[in-house]
């Protein structure tokens, strides 16, 4: 089969015929339908995230946001069929640890995650596995296609728990997001199906627009104003009720922080780069006088996908709208290199992997 292989970090990516996997006794093995190009196989590319294991040893097919259809399953496996269309998560979870078994699957004490790790090889492919398919290979309603489950990967669900259950954006809140990329713009999206009012903060004007049309009752331009915390902090009358950090640099980090009000949720979605390493200094005494919480938050339960299927399935949120371009299996590795310079709007999605 085709897939986008990994070789050597920051080095050009290939397209190689790799060999099909076949499915472990818990596994499955789907049909790729569709796969995000997210900036997070990028920074797996660029060789970041060695500081929490996420960082594979090459060679490695990257990809971490599929949706497929089933073809074979292992002998184990009860729940799942072939010719299940499913959505796969990529924080793979075990099913059996205590975090599993209290609903929180998206930390599991196993966690494997998917195109970053040596055990779980990518979905930039033409098929995937997924292991203990009984709880990581996610069904998705009738009415859900392909190519609108091409667009719920990491970006969108993990944007989706971060809002509606991370942070518990709640109606009439007013929710700043800083950093308009794939998963900013789905936080906007999301949080204003929520019934929040969205400020979106960016320094491209394009993306800016982008957050409107999904819903954001507001923007700012961060590259025209002197700070962007105290111009949200005055059209908010004193601070936004919940702020989020999409992008995971310092800057952004810092200035979504420093926009909130007394008793404000931050709720940190991206990840920080190989210039932060994971650290990044704030304003602790502001959140002891402030009463700041502070919440992480990494993909999306599978226990908990119902529910955003619902929403998608009832049409309150729409992860089509947040599919920019789509693409084959080829043009990856420029898509990925665009990147370098954040020349991408939305969510690329792979959907042709025999071209």
């Amino acid at each position: 089969m085709q897939a986008v292989v990994l070789e050597e970090f920051q080095e050009p990516l290939e397209v190689q015929d790799m060999e099909r996997p076949e499915p472990e006794s818990h596994g499955a093995v789907a049909k790729v339908n569709g796969c995000g190009v997210c900036r997070s196989d990028w920074h797996c590319w660029q060789g970041d995230w060695d500081w929490f294991n996420y960082r594979p040893d090459p060679p490695q097919i990257l990809g971490h946001e599929p949706c497929g259809t089933i073809i074979s399953v292992g002998e184990d496996v009860e729940n799942v069929s072939e010719g299940d269309n499913v959505a796969i998560p990529f924080n793979f979870a075990c099913g059996k640890c205590s975090l599993c078994r209290n609903g929180h699957e998206n930390i599991c004490e196993n966690h494997v995650g998917l195109g970053f790790m040596d055990e779980a090889p990518g979905a930039f492919a033409e098929e995937v596995h997924i292991p203990h398919a009984d709880i990581n290979a996610v069904p998705l309603p009738d009415e859900i296609t392909p190519d609108t489950a091409s667009g719920i990967g990491c970006r969108f669900m993990t944007s989706y728990h971060a809002m509606a259950h991370r942070a518990d954006v709640g109606n009439g809140e007013t929710v700043a997001i800083h950093g308009l990329g794939g998963i900013g713009l789905s936080a906007v999206h999301i949080a204003n199906a929520l019934g929040a009012n969205v400020i979106g903060v960016d320094l491209m004007d394009e993306k800016l627009r982008k957050a409107e049309e999904l819903g954001a009752t507001a923007t700012v331009n961060a590259s025209e104003v002197d700070d962007p915390a105290v111009e949200i902090q005055d059209m908010t009358n004193g601070g936004a009720d919940v702020s989020a950090d999409a992008l995971g640099i310092a800057t952004t980090c810092q200035n979504a922080v420093n926009s909130l009000g007394k008793n404000g949720r931050h709720v940190q979605i991206g990840l920080t780069t190989s210039e932060e390493e994971g650290m990044i200094s704030l304003p602790t005494d502001a959140f002891v006088a402030k009463e700041i919480d502070f919440y992480g938050s990494l993909g999306l339960q599978p226990s908990r996908y119902p529910e955003m299927l619902e929403m998608i399935r009832t049409g309150k949120i729409d992860p089509t709208k947040l599919v920019d371009k789509t693409i084959d299996i080829h043009q990856v590795p420029d898509e990925l290199a665009s990147m370098t310079d954040y020349n991408t709007m939305g969510i690329p999605v792979c959907n042709d992997f025999t071209s």
